[in-house]
């Protein structure tokens, strides 16, 4: 399977929000190319509000939006910067994992709030 990402920014004009809209495929593998963008986002100009918008994508894998959120946790870089809104779809789409892992996932994510 083919799994490209494509990410569209958008700066409000006024400097109050940057929104980061991700389109194709999130998975484990790549959701690591999203770090760098979400980290300039968050430094342009403080205090901004920055959401990363996954409601697009035709692909996320429920991993790759815990291990983003992360990383975008514990960023030491950024201490202090602005917070970083994750929006994801109402029952993530997503290729089935394996059980086992499902299973890990959909508990880790019921956890930090996300659960469908």
């Amino acid at each position: 399977m083919d799994h490209k990402l494509s990410v569209l920014i958008q700066i409000d004009l006024n400097g109050a929000y940057v929104r980061l809209v991700v389109t194709g495929c999130l998975t484990e593998a790549n959701q690591h190319v999203l770090h760098p963008l979400i980290r300039r986002a968050r430094t342009l100009i403080p205090p901004v509000t920055v959401s990363v918008d996954l409601t697009t994508a035709g692909h996320l894998e429920a991993a790759a939006v815990e291990a983003m959120r992360w990383a975008v946790d514990h960023d030491a870089a950024l201490h202090g910067a602005s917070p970083v809104r994750v929006v994801v779809p109402h029952g993530l789409p997503a290729h089935r994992p394996a059980p086992a892992r499902a299973a890990r996932t959909a508990h880790r994510l019921e956890e930090l709030g996300w659960a469908a």
